[in-house]
C-alpha cells in the first residue's frame, strides 16, 4: 500500500457516467433476459421440445439467443404479454363483481321483515333468521 487516499476528484465524470451507464444495462439485460424466459414457458403453442429447445439456446448462447428469440418470436410475444394482462384484469373484475354481489346484512334484514310482513315467515322464523344473520 501505497497510502494514497482517492477523493471524489479522482474518479472523473464521465467515468461515473459509463459505470452507470454498465449497470443499467446489465439490469436491462437481466429483464429481458427473464422476459424472455417467462415467455418461453406462457407460449401454449410451442411444443415441450421447442420450448426446452429454445431455453437451451437463451442460457448456453445467452446474447445470441435473446437477440435471435426476440426476432423470430418478438410479435408473438407482445400478443402474449397483452393476453396475459388481459386474462388478470378479466379475473380481477370478476373477482370484484362477485364480491360486491354479496348483499349487506341490513339489506338481508330488511327483507327478511318484508316476508315476515308477507306472512311468508312466522315470528320463530324470522327471529332465528335474524340470529343468524348478526352473529
Amino acid at each position: 500500500m501505497d497510502g494514497t487516499v482517492y477523493l471524489a476528484y479522482d474518479y472523473p465524470v464521465l467515468g461515473a457516467f459509463w459505470t452507470v451507464m454498465w449497470i443499467f444495462l446489465w439490469v436491462m439485460w437481466l429483464v429481458l433476459l427473464f422476459r424472455v424466459i417467462m415467455d418461453i414457458f406462457r407460449d401454449h403453442d410451442m411444443s415441450g421440445w421447442a420450448k426446452a429447445a429454445w431455453l437451451l439456446f437463451v442460457l448456453l448462447i445467452p446474447f445470441l439467443g435473446v437477440l435471435v428469440y426476440v426476432i423470430v418470436r418478438g410479435k408473438e410475444m407482445g400478443k402474449r404479454e397483452i393476453q396475459q394482462a388481459q386474462q388478470q384484469q378479466e379475473a380481477f373484475n370478476s373477482y370484484i363483481r362477485q364480491t360486491a354481489k354479496g348483499s349487506s346484512t341490513g339489506e338481508e334484514l330488511a327483507r327478511l321483515s318484508e316476508l315476515k310482513a308477507k306472512g311468508d315467515l312466522s315470528e320463530a322464523e324470522f327471529q332465528r333468521a335474524k340470529e343468524k344473520l348478526l352473529s
